[in-house]
C-alpha cells in the first residue's frame, strides 16, 4: 500500500522512468546520476497540425543550448529554453523543431478598400487630365498590387504552445531516460574503479611500516659490517630510522585519499547534478597520489602508486561524462 502511494506522487517523467525500468522505486530517493550524453524525440499532432521535437546532447562544462526551429515558432524560444532548464543542468544540447500545418483555413483573402480607392481616384484623375474614358473594370482593379491580399490568419498562441509543450515533454522524458540509463552504467563503473583504488591504498598502508623495519635491519647490518667489533649506540640508529620514516611517511596522504574515495562514493548517491563536484574531488585524489609517488622509496609502493594514478585518471575521464 505504501509503495502505491509513493508511485502516485511521482510526476509523469519519473513514472515513465520507473515503468521503463531505468530507475527502481526504492532507489529513486537515493540516486539519479545522469550522463551528459542523451537523445530524445517526440511527435505531437492535433488535427492537421504536427510538431516534432528532437534533442541530442554531448559533454560540456556548462549548459549550452542551441534551438533550431521554424520562424513561426520563434516567439516560443524563451519559453522553450526555460522549460528545458528544468530537465537539464549541463551539456551541449541541440534541439530541433519541425512544424507542419496542413489546414486550409489558415489562409484568408483580404480586400483593401482604401488601397482600391486610391487607385480609382488616380485613374479618374488621369482620365480627366488626358480627356479619355476610364475603362477600368472591377476585375482589372482587383489585380492591382495590395488590393486583394492573401494573408495567413493569426495563430492561437495558447493552443499552439499546448501542442508544442506536449512534444517537448515527451522528448524530455525520453532524453532524461537515456541520460539516467547511461548514468547508472557510469556509476557502476566508477564504484568498481573506486574499489580497485582502495585495494592499492590498503597495500600502501600495509607495506609502509615494513619498509621502515627493513631499513632498520639494513642499517644495522651495514653498521656492523663497517664497525665490526665496535658497538654503535642504539639511539643513533633509532634517530636515523626516525628521520627515514618521516621522509617516506604517507599516512596523511593515504588517510586523505581514502576519505576522498569514500566522498566520491557518497556523492554518486546524491540526487543533484554532481559532475563538477566529482571533478574537484578527483583533482584532490590525484594530488595525494602524486605525493605518495614522490615519497615512495620502495618499488612495490611505487608500482601501486602508479596504478593508483592510472585508476584516478580513468575516474576523471568517466566523471567528464556525468552531468
Amino acid at each position: 500500500m505504501e509503495s502505491s502511494n509513493r508511485t502516485a506522487t511521482l510526476d509523469v517523467s519519473e513514472q515513465r522512468l520507473l515503468s521503463a525500468g531505468y530507475i527502481m522505486e526504492e532507489t529513486r530517493e537515493k540516486t539519479m546520476v545522469k550522463s551528459m550524453t542523451g537523445f530524445g524525440r517526440c511527435e505531437a499532432s492535433e488535427g492537421e497540425r504536427r510538431i516534432v521535437v528532437e534533442m541530442k546532447s554531448v559533454n560540456h562544462r556548462y549548459l549550452d543550448m542551441a534551438v533550431k526551429m521554424p520562424k513561426k515558432l520563434n516567439f516560443f524560444e524563451s519559453a522553450i529554453r526555460n522549460y528545458l532548464k528544468n530537465h537539464i543542468q549541463r551539456g551541449k544540447v541541440d534541439i530541433f523543431l519541425i512544424y507542419e500545418d496542413l489546414t486550409e483555413s489558415n489562409l484568408a483573402l483580404h480586400y483593401n478598400r482604401s488601397v482600391a480607392e486610391e487607385y480609382w481616384k488616380h485613374l479618374q484623375q488621369m482620365a480627366e487630365d488626358f480627356g479619355i474614358s476610364n475603362d477600368v473594370q472591377v476585375s482589372a482593379l482587383s489585380r492591382y498590387p495590395e488590393v486583394l491580399v492573401m494573408e495567413e490568419e493569426q495563430i492561437d498562441e495558447k493552443e499552439l504552445w499546448q501542442l508544442l509543450e506536449k512534444a517537448l515533454k515527451g522528448a524530455c522524458e525520453q532524453f532524461v531516460a537515456t541520460r539516467v540509463a547511461e548514468g547508472e552504467s557510469l556509476k557502476k563503473d566508477l564504484l568498481a574503479k573506486l574499489d580497485e583504488m582502495l585495494v592499492h591504498v590498503d597495500f600502501i598502508e600495509e607495506r609502509s611500516p615494513q619498509i621502515v623495519a627493513e631499513y632498520r635491519q639494513k642499517l644495522e647490518g651495514k653498521v656492523q659490517e663497517l664497525l665490526k667489533d665496535t658497538q654503535m649506540e642504539e639511539s643513533r640508529i633509532a634517530t636515523e630510522v626516525v628521520i627515514f620514516a618521516d621522509k617516506i611517511c604517507v599516512d596523511e596522504e593515504t588517510v586523505r585519499l581514502r576519505s576522498h574515495i569514500e566522498h566520491t562514493r557518497s556523492t554518486l548517491l546524491e540526487k543533484e547534478s554532481v559532475g563538477r563536484k566529482l571533478d574537484f574531488i578527483a583533482q584532490e585524489m590525484n594530488r595525494e597520489a602524486n605525493t605518495i609517488l614522490s615519497k615512495a622509496n620502495d618499488l612495490e609502493i611505487s608500482n601501486h602508486a602508479i596504478e593508483l594514478k592510472t585508476g584516478i585518471e580513468k575516474v576523471r575521464e568517466q566523471i567528464q561524462n556525468i552531468e
